[in-house]
């Protein structure tokens, strides 16, 4: 089996549109809906608290487990996630595989600023808006995201793979 864990820094946007793409639970074949952004789970209702904290979203079609997480401005969290994983395979008999995957590269200004002002600044008068647009720009990235994440997990050999998802992949 497998284990998806989908990356941003609050883990309450991208990686919220990830997770839901991942498990079918928005569309693939058009844009969603204001609606539909706004009601997928955990979308902009995570708080500063939770960063860091890997959040369940589901079991997908092949019965693979994803998860999301919040990593904030830290540069040492996957890396040092990805070391413990290792560990865990080499010590303690751990067999799942992993798979990060980092949507920070998905966010487009709008995005950034909507959640700037909806969850910083508290103004979902401002902020919901422009996170509403800015989902609506990334979302075909994100499903290109989410299917590249997938066909990565099938050539995987080691115990973790970290993807950056920047123009190089």
């Amino acid at each position: 089996m497998m284990i998806y864990i989908y990356n941003c820094y609050g883990g309450t946007h991208s990686s919220s549109l990830a997770s839901a793409v991942h498990l079918n639970k928005l569309p693939l074949d058009r844009i969603p809906t204001k609606d539909e952004i706004l009601g997928t789970n955990h979308f902009n209702k995570l708080k500063y608290k939770d960063m860091g904290r890997i959040i369940y979203r589901g079991i997908d079609e092949d019965g693979n487990k994803v998860y999301s997480v919040g990593r904030g401005t830290s540069k040492i969290l996957i890396p040092c996630l990805k070391n413990m994983i290792t560990i865990l395979h080499d010590e303690c008999c751990f067999n799942e595989k992993i798979i990060f995957s980092n949507m920070s590269p998905t966010v487009p200004p709008a995005m950034t600023m909507g959640g700037f002002f909806a969850r910083g600044l508290g103004m979902d008068f401002i902020g919901v808006p422009l996170l509403v647009i800015g989902a609506k720009q990334a979302y075909k990235r994100i499903i290109e995201i989410v299917n590249h994440t997938k066909e990565s997990a099938k050539t995987l050999n080691g115990p973790v793979l970290v993807l950056m998802n920047d123009s190089k992949n």
